[in-house]
């Protein structure tokens, strides 16, 4: 049973702003935002099913679909200002908060999407690169073009196996998604070489859920695109699961790994496997918003038993997300 499957409350409950603190969490969550966060925070902090506070609402004379709430905590959507801000000053009056303090975190409009990093796909390995040049050959086929577009990625996980002359031998990657709406056969995927690598040589191995599709290569930005097929095309809701390896093992020493995220993601877990005679001097993740930019959250790993490094990102994105290397 989901959150979102209780009953409305009893119509005599009692609604409105907070007479005591909240939590510090939720208090810091509310002055920082992100709003999706925040929002989700705060429903959480109260007990409230979606189905009941779309009911308090309705109680205050603010009508707004469960879908609409559903797709604002997860950050898949972002209330439209000004049309949106009754709604959410109606929200800060059900879940008792601080007046303005969610409608803070929607006026002015959140940061703005990265310039550099938001490809027309929904993530992709190590693309530090502009993947538009190696993507125009598959964007011109309409469908492939909007596959991506019709998948809401929910989770994922990257293996990456470094070897004993520091090179990075195989990057294994298992996904979760779900359809938007039905129709979706396939994912797009992109993956930029360590410097010195011949990308030419990198393989593609597809595992569960997944088979190859067509593949293209840049050579000039260490580029690949790759098409995964899945057996069937998705229902709208239907979630699916599917892995995949590149080797890619002629470049240099690796400098890390890093995802690129063009929408927000509930979870990302990186993990750089060591071989025990090459083990790194620091590791460190990381997170940011653009290339060029300086990393908002930035911490130092241990490397564990079996030379294994795990960096793991909760609602990522959209932006950078990775594990910086560095060798003595």
């Amino acid at each position: 049973m989901t959150a979102d499957s209780g009953h409305a409350g009893p119509v005599d409950e009692p609604v409105g702003h907070p007479t005591g603190e909240l939590p510090g969490t939720l208090a810091e969550t509310l002055r920082y935002g992100p709003f999706h966060r925040a929002l989700r925070d705060s429903i959480a902090h109260r007990g409230l099913s979606l189905a009941r506070l779309r009911a308090r609402l309705e109680r205050l004379g603010v009508p707004v679909g469960q879908s609409t709430l559903s797709y604002w905590q997860r950050g898949l959507r972002h209330p439209e200002v000004p049309r949106a801000v009754p709604t959410v000053r109606a929200l800060e009056t059900v879940l008792e908060l601080p007046p303005e303090s969610l409608v803070a975190l929607v006026e002015p409009q959140p940061r703005a999407r990265p310039r550099h990093v938001a490809p027309p796909f929904a993530g992709s390995t190590g693309a530090w690169a502009d993947p538009a040049p190696l993507l125009a050959e598959f964007e011109a086929v309409p469908r492939s073009a909007r596959s991506n577009a019709d998948l809401e990625v929910l989770a994922v996980h990257d293996t990456v196996l470094v070897g004993a002359q520091r090179e990075q031998r195989a990057i294994t990657t298992r996904m979760v998604v779900r359809a938007l709406r039905a129709g979706p056969d396939r994912y797009l995927a992109v993956h930029q070489g360590d410097e010195g690598c011949l990308i030419d040589k990198a393989l593609v191995r597809p595992a569960e859920g997944c088979r190859q599709g067509r593949v293209r290569r840049q050579s000039a930005s260490r580029g690949l695109a790759f098409e995964l097929l899945f057996d069937r095309k998705l229902a709208e809701g239907e979630e699916h699961v599917f892995s995949f390896t590149v080797l890619d093992d002629t470049g240099g020493p690796t400098p890390g790994h890093h995802r690129t995220f063009r929408d927000p993601c509930r979870g990302y877990l990186l993990q750089l496997a060591f071989h025990r005679r090459s083990l790194p001097a620091r590791c460190t993740k990381q997170f940011r918003q653009e290339p060029e930019a300086t990393p908002v959250e930035v911490g130092e790993l241990v490397c564990g038993l079996g030379g294994v490094v795990s960096a793991y990102f909760s609602d990522v994105g959209p932006g950078l997300a990775g594990v910086t290397v560095e060798w003595t």
